[in-house]
């Protein structure tokens, strides 16, 4: 395969861009991916391979590249696993690291945007600490469902890129064992945490902490701040006003979508505010604020109505680690545009899912409300909701004076949404763990991705007036 990859079918032309490289001297260690027993591709994700030059690769390059790792032309020589920190349910923990996966490559979309080939379960790092480096193939499976679900919601997430089994047998204590094994590739925007910047901080590295946020800067680039914020020329108040605003809308997304992502831990927050790492999530079988998707979350906080607060704290120990480079009230004025952003964030992504046209943030506010008591009151699950009142069909009185956004996809006519329970969840892996019937896999992933298409693109999130 040379540099310059092109596929027929494709939308963009390979360009690898290995930009990490001129900070990976701190902030990364080389690593060497496991030598696995076998690679038998499960899942690839074409539609994502053509938006970065790659869906020409034939099942045997695809195997070589993500199931044994050899080099993408052009780009990174090895493996890098990254280093960083993180508060763990709140109690902070300098030990972790990529303990499981790594960065495999970097390169650019059609639209210049600079993406990162990340790996789950592709063997020991030096960050493994007691840990096998290995992924189980349902916690692949559920990855897969979990990103192209949230695709299809509107939820700015990380797209699982490739599922290879592995040929090994796992045990776990979370789950019947002996397992099946699995690596994951997945396709992000940003391998960068919030835990990045704490490690840095608890180092005292100002200086590579500076050069840090340069490289966001200058490779995830978002609007300026507010033109009345304080200090909105300093490179760190720049990235924090840029994180707080996306921080706001990952977490009107989970709402909106009616999704419990489980750990939301600061070492799981990327600084692009973009949604990853999938392990005990769930969506809501009914509207309750109080669900919990991880069952050891014995205090509920990462429940479905604490997440808002989760990346608040979170942007708030962004807002710590930048005190190394700037001083803490351009910083706290950044973190109080938090409240604010979130609720502009609910009220247009609620009018977007349930197909209507905002009446501005008072009345908006006052539909969502609206929707919430019913949805309580009624016992429903929110798929079920929106997708019944699609258009404002069937609201209470004082709320239907909403224009409909006109649908005229087929989707909408449906018997029943798609949806992403638990029993289906458990459903679709019974069918690979005992019978090794992907087709139930295929089948949910086509059905999300025509209810994404129904939906269409997400609205601009608040605070990018700019770009309206």
């Amino acid at each position: 395969m040379s540099d310059a990859v092109q596929h027929p079918t494709s939308s963009a032309v390979y360009r690898p861009d290995p930009a990490i490289l001129a900070i990976a001297e701190w902030l990364a260690r080389p690593v060497e991916a496991a030598d696995f027993p076998e690679t038998r591709i499960r899942f690839r994700n074409d539609r994502a391979a053509a938006s970065v030059g790659l869906a020409g690769l034939d099942d045997t390059q695809w195997a070589e590249h993500f199931g044994r790792f050899a080099p993408l032309p052009g780009n990174l020589p090895r493996p890098l696993a990254l280093a960083y920190h993180g508060h763990q349910f709140r109690v902070y923990n300098p030990e972790i690291g990529d303990g499981r996966g790594f960065l495999f490559a970097q390169l650019r979309d059609a639209e210049g945007r600079l993406l990162d080939l990340g790996t789950k379960g592709s063997g020991q790092t030096p960050y493994s600490r007691s840990g096998d480096g290995r992924l189980t193939l349902k916690g692949a499976v559920r990855e897969v469902l979990a990103t192209e679900m949230l695709e299809a919601l509107g939820v700015d997430t990380s797209k699982t890129f490739s599922v290879i089994e592995t040929g090994e047998q796992l045990w776990r204590s979370d789950e019947p064992s002996p397992t099946r094994s699995a690596v994951l590739v997945r396709l992000s925007h940003s391998h960068i945490r919030i835990g990045t910047f704490q490690r840095l901080l608890a180092l005292e590295q100002a200086d590579e902490m500076a050069a840090l946020v340069d490289y966001c800067l200058e490779h995830f680039p978002g609007p300026p701040p507010p033109a009345d914020a304080p200090g909105r020329d300093e490179p760190a108040v720049r990235l924090m006003h840029q994180v707080v605003e996306r921080m706001a809308d990952l977490a009107a997304s989970y709402m909106v979508a009616g999704f419990v992502h489980g750990v939301l831990n600061t070492d799981n927050m990327n600084i692009t505010g973009e949604s990853f790492d999938y392990g005990p999530w769930r969506w809501l079988p009914a509207w309750e604020p109080g669900f919990t998707a991880a069952y050891f979350d014995h205090a509920g906080l990462y429940a479905f109505g604490r997440q808002p607060e989760a990346l608040h704290w979170n942007c708030g120990q962004f807002a710590v680690a930048l005190r190394l480079l700037a001083d803490s009230a351009p910083l706290i004025a950044a973190l109080e545009r938090f409240g604010p952003l979130y609720m502009e964030n609910v009220a247009r992504r609620w009018c977007w899912r349930l197909g209507v046209q905002s009446q501005g943030l008072e009345a908006d506010t006052q539909l969502v409300a609206g929707c919430e008591a019913q949805m309580r009151a009624g016992n429903a699950a929110p798929d079920a909701f929106f997708f019944a009142h699609r258009g404002g069909r069937g609201l209470p009185e004082a709320l239907r004076s909403y224009t409909a956004i006109e649908d005229t996809h087929p989707y909408w006519t449906d018997d029943a949404p798609q949806s992403l329970l638990i029993d289906e969840v458990e459903a679709i892996w019974a069918a690979i763990d005992e019978r090794d019937d992907w087709e139930p896999l295929h089948a949910k992933v086509a059905g999300l991705r025509r209810m994404g298409a129904a939906h269409g693109p997400p609205p601009t999130p608040a605070g990018h007036a700019a770009e309206d």
